[in-house]
């Protein structure tokens, strides 16, 4: 198996404001194929990694690479090779849909042919000569999306790219995040949303304070702090009930196995969320 090119890397990066210190010692790497999430509250650092890599910030220390080149020395060729989605992604609220990407092709020197085929893909199509000011949120936001992906770029940067959007706008978004990644696109993705990190990502890295407080698949990470193992069922009268993980339980399941007693039954491991208020002592907001 031909190994992944890796795509982006940081190496003990650091990044202090005056007396704060936003970065401690970051290190990780992203493959061409994967979505890496980088995880945490409000203020944990997220976005300000996102801005060291794609060379809108310096580092204090330590030193960020993209498609092999130093994010302090990214040229336009570089750039031409990523897309970002973050909260302030501006679109042309006076352009329609198709003019807004029809701009944005004419600068990345992108067919027109791919601007029919991306709205499509996105959901869009039926508003292609809707103004951008008459969407709606959601679906603004994938305008959004599809002008950051328009060029088919190897790296792709989303920092909240579901934020207060309804469930099936974002199902519809996770979609084609994963088509993305599967045609070999590396993505970094910013998220509080645990849920939606266990959905989508290969890896994922949970960030407090400035610093990687545990690294891993969603699976390895919530497996790791599996404690308390247990068996939650539910039976066929409705009643719900968790056992431990013994032998003792054993024998009860194998029982209502047998009988046809029950209707589910499941492990009972945290999910990331409850992991990362185990190890930071707080809630996410």
């Amino acid at each position: 198996m031909t190994e992944k090119k890796v795509l982006i890397r940081l190496d003990h990066i650091a990044k202090s404001f005056g007396s704060y210190q936003a970065l401690k010692d970051i290190n990780i790497s992203v493959h061409e194929g994967e979505i890496l999430g980088f995880l945490g509250p409000s203020g944990s650092g997220k976005t300000t990694t996102i801005k060291i890599i794609t060379g809108q910030l310096k580092p204090t220390s330590g030193e960020a690479f993209v498609l092999g080149k130093k994010s302090t020395e990214i040229n336009e060729l570089v750039y031409e090779q990523i897309g970002i989605v973050s909260d302030n992604s501006g679109i042309y609220e006076k352009l329609t849909v198709y003019d807004n990407l029809r701009y944005f092709a004419k600068i990345l020197a992108v067919k027109k042919e791919r601007i029919d085929e991306l709205l499509k893909i996105v959901g869009l199509y039926e508003h292609k000569d809707k103004p951008a000011e008459k969407l709606s949120k959601g679906q603004g936001q994938r305008l959004v999306l599809a002008r950051a992906v328009l060029h088919n770029p190897k790296v792709l940067f989303l920092d909240e790219p579901t934020s207060g959007l309804d469930p099936t706008t974002a199902m519809a978004i996770h979609q084609l995040l994963i088509s993305l990644k599967e045609n070999g696109m590396a993505i970094f993705l910013t998220t509080h949303n645990m849920e939606e990190a266990t959905k989508l990502c290969d890896h994922v890295a949970l960030l407090n304070e400035g610093n990687i407080v545990e690294f891993g698949t969603p699976k390895e990470i919530c497996l790791r702090y599996n404690e308390d193992k247990q068996f939650r069922l539910v039976l066929n009268n409705q009643e719900e009930i968790t056992l431990p993980a013994n032998a003792a339980t054993a024998e009860q399941i194998k029982e209502w196995i047998v009988n046809d007693t029950f209707e589910t039954i499941h492990t009972c491991e945290p999910t990331l969320e409850h992991v990362f208020v185990k190890v930071t002592g707080k809630e996410l907001r």
